[in-house]
């Protein structure tokens, strides 16, 4: 007898799938290779995009929604989370005998983005999918700094803990993001590709230039995105969990 999804899943929710095993290999690979299992955060986020375009190209299904979101809590909930602990607790030189005011502190504050990305995510799934705006800054765009900042040699555990704890408030809040236009999502997506393939390339360039777009959309494109004459007609295939 064959498995219950044959036959009701589509090549997109493949793609979707396989997000979220990058997420939990990222996990398994933080703490030999903190760089790779940053590059396979980012490759999640390609297929999260991914799946989007597949999705309109061939259709989708009934359970894509929600395979989404859950392949999501692993790679954009807990692999962020895991790469951050790993980053803080080795940067701080925090051992793990016994409970220490530090150590429980990064933990708290990683477990809170776990908690808070899976609320946001949550909310997206009933609320949000058909707009063209999101509330809260997405999961992916969080995982995507996190990653990059990581890849660029940016391991100060101070500062990777106060930006995991500050994506704690901003994946909830009530900031409205738009969507990207496919023009600016598709130069999104070649800076992306080149960090995972080439990071250390010209002193670490294109992961830097992942994180500076990625900060620069974060912080401005609520009030000062172009393109809503543009939009007009555009369906959005990259999704905005």
């Amino acid at each position: 007898m064959l498995p219950r999804f044959v036959g009701r899943l589509g090549v997109a929710d493949a793609v979707t799938i396989a997000n979220a095993a990058l997420g939990f290999v990222a996990v398994v690979v933080a703490v030999v290779d903190i760089d790779l299992a940053a590059r396979l955060i980012l490759l999640a986020a390609i297929a999260d995009g991914l799946d989007g375009i597949l999705a309109r190209r061939y259709g989708g299904t009934d359970a894509g929604p929600y395979l989404d979101s859950l392949a999501d809590v692993a790679s954009f909930a807990v692999a962020p989370a895991v790469l951050s602990f790993v980053v803080v607790t080795e940067g701080f030189g925090i051992g793990f005998e016994s409970v220490t005011p530090v150590l429980l502190l990064v933990t708290v504050v990683c477990a809170l983005f776990v908690a808070m990305a899976v609320t946001r995510l949550g909310m997206y799934t009933a609320y949000d999918i058909a707009g063209s705006h999101t509330e809260g800054v997405q999961t992916t765009l969080a995982a995507t700094v996190l990653g990059a900042a990581i890849l660029a040699g940016e391991l100060r555990p101070w500062l990777v803990l106060t930006v995991t704890g500050a994506f704690c408030y901003l994946m909830v809040s009530r900031i409205r993001y738009p969507d990207l236009l496919a023009r600016d999502a598709a130069i999104m997506g070649v800076v992306h590709a080149l960090a995972i393939l080439v990071p250390d390339f010209a002193g670490r360039t294109f992961p830097y230039a992942l994180l500076t777009l990625g900060l620069a959309y974060m912080t401005c494109s609520p009030w000062l995105y172009w393109g809503d004459a543009e939009r007009t007609g555009e369906v959005d295939v990259h999704g905005n969990a």
